[in-house]
């Protein structure tokens, strides 16, 4: 499966470490892997999945979509504080 990844994706990952690279790695092909590990949000963000995982104590939430029938577009990375706010902004603003 073919992944996309947003500007503000992009952005937030060059700000991690090498270690958090690895394990985001790792979240990323288990989501490629099978989709449907997220879980998918209705309403206003409905066709995004949101994946959480945590890297040491921090839990993070990965937003994605399948964008092709063989393509998973990665949205956004981030701590869960403001982070559905911030989602919902993006997503408006790129429509």
């Amino acid at each position: 499966m073919k992944v996309i990844q947003s500007r503000t994706f992009e952005r937030k990952v060059r700000r991690f470490r090498k270690q958090e690279k690895k394990i985001l790695d790792q979240q990323v092909r288990k989501s490629a892997q099978d989709p449907a590990v997220g879980q998918e949000k209705r309403g206003e963000l409905r066709g995004v999945f949101v994946h959480k995982f945590k890297i040491d104590t921090t839990q993070y939430l990965l937003s994605y979509r399948v964008a092709a029938p063989d393509a998973l577009e990665l949205i956004m990375i981030g701590p869960h504080e403001n982070y559905y706010r911030n989602l919902t902004s993006y997503l408006k603003t790129r429509r």
